[in-house]
């Protein structure tokens, strides 16, 4: 029934609070693959991970397996994982760099454009049904592939948006993202940590942006910090500078602000579902030799307004996730109704100094690494929803916070940051891609 029925599946969504099934029932998470990631721009990997021709690496858009490769005139294709011949997988590594693909079940060998370089026994063939420029025997390219300050995003569906139209306002967190370096260029810094999430894609999102939740569920990991800056400051050879402990209880204190802080913060949510949270980064923690090497590079105005943008998570639905003063990217890959893949991507950033990469990492197996203090918490959490969803018991999730109280502005809507207009905004356009009703 909810494969066709979109009478149903508006019944699903009411503007302040969404049925349970979306989070739990099989056949609309297989909907959600066919219908938001078969049709939105997603997030497939960034230009520095195939800096040279031939250079590959295999994801999912979807439940989709694709390859992103650089093409010998320098332009990067994202390409159906899938000979055209007999449907086998043709790339079976994670990454690497090759002349061709060679399909290994009976030896189709592909250029990195996807079009047939040859067919073993081609005199076999008959011209009338079997040509090679034919792109039915093609490894396919995916319909639309464009990047953004170096990020590469591919949507499955021909029509709909251009790129740059489906980002709007958010495209302004890639460029914080890529401006925080003096020269303007980051690179992907070594292979991204994979969390395997025992829940639903769209919980994991639903947190980023939900400041409520972390006085909650971060208890411990605020504790546990504040316990080990007790003990640092009682160290007869402690001075609190330049220690381990003095660079990361800062960071994980930040979680145990009180909510009247948090409702100083402000959210942004923007019309394809993206959205950002205000930060509480401290600009004076900046090493002097990176602001040193970004007033070389920008001149003191233009660095001062870069490292002035202060927001914590940027939320490009459906596909990822930034943290820009950290220099930190998620990735989601959905599994299935109740298991999420995320990959955690560290960057460098071109022209600064070594120790900002090494705060990179000091935030990375903080809060984002699977041997983190921080995202066991989250984790504990998205599990028990998950559960506590698929039993018996009210069928609606609330949505009531701060409901009716966003100021609309030209092209966004703003609340504080406890408001669960984020998680409104997702559902809303949730709802426009299931029913069609959204631009492919």
């Amino acid at each position: 029934m909810m494969q066709t029925n979109l009478e149903a599946l508006r019944a699903l969504i009411e503007p302040d609070r969404v049925h349970r099934a979306i989070y739990v029932e099989p056949a609309i998470f297989d909907l959600e693959m066919e219908r938001i990631f078969g049709r939105a721009w997603v997030l497939v990997g960034h230009e520095s991970q195939t800096p040279n021709p031939g250079d590959y690496f295999t994801t999912i858009i979807g439940k989709q397996p694709v390859v992103m490769v650089r093409h010998t005139d320098g332009s990067i294709r994202v390409l159906y994982n899938r000979c055209g011949h007999r449907g086998a997988k043709v790339v079976g590594d994670r990454a690497g760099n090759a002349r061709f693909f060679r399909c290994c079940y009976h030896g189709w060998t592909f250029r990195t454009d996807g079009q047939v370089l040859s067919v073993p026994l081609r005199r076999g063939y008959n011209d009338t049904n079997f040509n090679p420029q034919d792109p039915q025997f093609w490894m396919t390219p995916a319909a639309q592939v464009d990047s953004y300050r170096g990020f590469v995003f591919a949507s499955l569906a021909p029509e709909g948006p251009d790129l740059r139209s489906f980002l709007g306002g958010v495209a302004s967190s890639l460029d914080d993202f890529v401006d925080r370096s003096p020269q303007g260029r980051i690179e992907v810094a070594g292979r991204p940590f994979r969390v395997l999430q025992r829940n639903n894609w769209k919980l994991f999102f639903e947190n980023l942006n939900d400041a409520m939740h972390a006085l909650v569920v971060h208890e411990s990991s605020v504790e546990a910090a504040r316990s080990e800056a007790a003990r640092e400051a009682a160290r007869p050879e402690s001075n609190g500078q330049g220690s381990y402990a003095a660079e990361l209880i800062p960071t994980l204190d930040k979680n145990g602000i009180p909510y009247a802080a948090w409702e100083k913060l402000e959210t942004t949510a923007f019309e394809w579902g993206h959205s950002f949270l205000g930060g509480f980064f401290n600009p004076e923690s900046y090493e002097r030799s990176y602001v040193e090497a970004m007033e070389k590079a920008h001149g003191t105005e233009r660095m001062r307004e870069i490292l002035s943008v202060n927001r914590h998570n940027t939320i490009i639905y459906p596909s990822c996730s930034t943290q820009s003063a950290y220099q930190q990217l998620r990735v989601i890959r959905p599994l299935a109704v109740d298991r999420t893949m995320v990959e955690i991507y560290n960057f460098r950033l071109a022209g600064a100094p070594p120790d900002t990469y090494r705060r990179t990492m000091i935030f990375t197996n903080l809060t984002n690494s699977p041997s983190s203090i921080v995202m066991p918490d989250d984790l504990e959490a998205y599990h028990r929803v998950q559960e506590g969803l698929g039993s018996n018991g009210s069928d609606w999730i609330s949505l009531h916070r701060d409901y009716g109280r966003d100021s609309a502005h030209a092209g966004s809507v703003t609340a504080n940051a406890t408001s669960e207009l984020p998680m409104r905004n997702q559902t809303r356009v949730w709802l426009k891609y299931m029913t069609g009703e959204a631009p492919a």
